[in-house]
Formats: structure tokens, C-alpha cells, sequence
């Protein structure tokens, strides 16, 4: 039986001391909870001041981003061991954003998956489709390549480890939610791909997450759903009480 987990990915919002007082809220409300397991992502300047209001908590850490190498001329990017001491457990890669705006590819992607992985890092993968790609019928070609261009080379015992988020890029950010049939077709088409990649047996222990625009009243539905195993939450994760509905409907789902 896959644990479920939801995390929290801030995007670019939130001060440090903006960080404390959700963070604060958060540890009252979804700590110690034993049905979920509960990440926080908020950008990198509050990686230390959440990580100083988790120290007793369940409640996990993680960035939003990184780059492969440990160090290098590399202006304004982010060490894997850099988070792994701002206290991290997790870390997002290959999100749409950083695909769209960025230009990250599945090679770059990749290289962050391993190195992820050499520091003590559990690799939130993100893969989905754009709504022109949707309506052109190349919804799990694109996830395809994705999935496969993420786990390139990644072993098995590794594989096993991975969180993957199937975000459909038409549905972050803008209201709109694939319906529980439209993500757990997604979702067991990814279960499905890795087993051919691995095996079953992997493929069953991998956990994913569905991502884009989910909200307290459609994640219990969501999480339902044989194959979604939890959920990546965008601007939902910004308010505590919301996050917490979240996270408590999403660990009964």
C-alpha cells in the first residue's frame, strides 16, 4: 500500500517571515499525522526559517529546484548539498514552469534526477501535457517523454524512490481540474510505462501525485482514484487552513 503524499510547492511567494507564521499555523494543524506524509517547497530565501519551525515536526522540507553540479560558475543557481543542509528532504524537478519559462529539458532534467539521488534527495519528477498538446491527442506521448527522459538510467532501487507529478499544464493555476477520470487514466498510463521500463513491482511502489489547481473540495475525489497517490499543490498551499483541508481530506481519500 503507497503512503500518500501531498506537498506544498510555494512557487515564488512568501518573505521568511511570511514563512514562519504559515509554517507556525501548519505544525499546529498537520503534524504528526500518520495517513499522509505533508512536504512544504517555499522558495529558496526560506528554506532556513521553515526548516528552524520544523525541527519537531513530521512535516518535511523541500526545494523547488536545483541544479546537477555541486559547485561552478553557475549565477544564481542551487547546490543539491545546499538544500540537503538548509535541511530538504525532497526536491521538485522538471515542473512546467521551469520547462516553459526556463527551457529545461528531459537531459537537464535527468542529470537533476541522479544528482538528486547521489545527495540523499527524493526527486518530485513532474511531467504533463499543454492544452494544445491535450487537444491534439498527445497527452501520453508527451508524458511518455517525460517519464522516460526522467528515469533515464535510474535504477531500479532508485526508481522505486521516485515521487512523480502528473501536472497538466492547462490546469495549473487556472481554476480548471482534470476530472478524476481524466487523472487516473494519466496516472495508471504512468504506472503502466514504468512497470515496462522496470517492473511491476517498482511501478507499484512509485508514488504519484496529481497536480494543477487542486482544492479541498476536489482532492478527496482525486485521491480516490486507484493510481493518485497524493497531490502537488500550487496557490492552495499558500493559506494554511485551506492546506491543512487538503492534506487531512487527502490522507483519508
Amino acid at each position: 500500500m503507497r503512503h500518500p503524499i501531498i506537498a506544498g510547492n510555494w512557487k515564488m511567494n512568501k518573505t521568511a517571515g511570511e514563512t514562519r507564521t504559515l509554517v507556525e499555523e501548519l505544525v499546529k494543524s498537520c503534524s504528526n499525522l500518520t495517513s499522509v506524509d505533508v512536504v512544504l517547497c517555499p522558495p529558496f530565501t526560506s528554506l532556513w526559517a521553515a526548516q528552524e519551525m520544523l525541527r519537531n515536526s513530521t512535516i518535511k522540507l523541500g526545494g523547488q529546484n536545483m541544479h546537477w553540479e555541486r559547485t561552478g560558475a553557475f549565477t544564481g543557481e542551487v547546490a543539491p548539498d545546499m538544500l540537503k543542509e538548509a535541511g530538504c528532504h525532497f526536491v521538485i524537478l522538471g515542473h512546467s514552469e521551469r520547462r516553459m519559462y526556463f527551457k529545461e529539458d528531459n537531459e537537464m532534467i535527468n542529470k537533476k534526477v541522479k544528482a538528486a539521488f547521489s545527495f540523499g534527495l527524493t526527486p518530485i519528477l513532474c511531467v504533463g501535457e499543454s492544452l494544445a498538446e491535450r487537444e491534439a491527442g498527445k497527452t501520453k506521448q508527451v508524458v511518455e517523454d517525460h517519464v522516460r527522459g526522467g528515469f533515464k538510467d535510474i535504477p531500479a532501487a532508485q526508481a522505486a524512490k521516485v515521487v512523480v507529478a502528473y501536472e497538466p499544464v492547462w490546469a495549473i493555476g487556472t481554476g480548471k481540474t482534470a476530472t478524476p477520470a481524466q487523472a487516473e487514466e494519466v496516472h495508471a498510463f504512468i504506472r503502466g510505462l514504468l512497470a515496462t521500463l522496470y517492473s511491476g513491482d517498482t511501478a507499484q511502489h512509485v508514488r504519484i501525485q496529481y497536480g494543477g489547481s487542486v482544492k479541498p473540495d476536489n482532492v478527496k475525489e482525486l485521491m480516490a482514484q486507484a493510481d493518485i497517490d497524493g497531490a502537488l499543490v500550487g496557490g492552495a498551499s499558500l493559506d494554511a487552513a485551506t492546506f491543512e483541508k487538503i492534506v487531512k481530506f487527502g490522507g483519508n481519500g
